[in-house]
């Protein structure tokens, strides 16, 4: 399977409200070259990154992957968006609990990290998460000279420079936040 990709902001059909919100503001403000964003209309059953990279040959170690965790401290909320390499996993339980800073956390439900990102489950991406939420990118990602990641619904991806991941609202990019698997 090939993807056809274009600019981000050319299809915004493709794109989740707060996603395409986010990428405006981007280029309005010119904080990021939003040109070099694109995205690709794929079957919503390929959302999955196994799937995706099954289907159209896509290197597992350009696709990066968003996840929502959330923990409390002194019954006050704390919730973040981590991204990190489709060859790696997060490591909620050390780096990502002591950013936080809080004795425990976990993964967001998925009901209520779709709800609250406004964006589909395996299309939550970290271009419009809430701006209260610090995004933490690994180290690793923003090394990749391109990444492949959600675009808030499950019907596209987005492609980007890696480098462009550190230049989005919020971002903490921080070395060994995932381990390798």
């Amino acid at each position: 399977m090939r993807l056809d990709w274009v600019p981000a902001l050319d299809r915004p059909d493709l794109l989740a409200e707060p996603t395409r919100s986010a990428l405006q503001a981007l280029d309005d403000a010119s904080q990021v070259d939003v040109s070099a964003v694109e995205v690709a209309e794929i079957d919503p059953s390929l959302a999955d990154t196994a799937a995706l990279v099954a289907a159209s040959g896509l290197d597992l170690a350009d696709m990066a992957n968003c996840i929502v965790i959330d923990g409390a401290r002194g019954g006050q909320e704390r919730v973040c968006a981590a991204l990190v390499l489709g060859t790696t996993r997060a490591d909620v339980n050390k780096v990502i609990r002591k950013r936080l800073d809080v004795r425990k956390c976990s993964f967001m439900s998925m009901d209520e990290a779709v709800s609250r990102t406004g964006m589909q489950h395996g299309g939550i991406t970290p271009i419009g998460v809430p701006s209260t939420w610090p995004v933490l990118v690994d180290s690793r990602v923003v090394e990749r000279a391109m990444i492949v990641i959600g675009s808030g619904v499950r019907r596209s991806k987005l492609r980007l420079p890696g480098r462009l991941a550190a230049h989005l609202h919020g971002v903490e990019v921080i070395e060994g936040l995932a381990l390798a698997v």
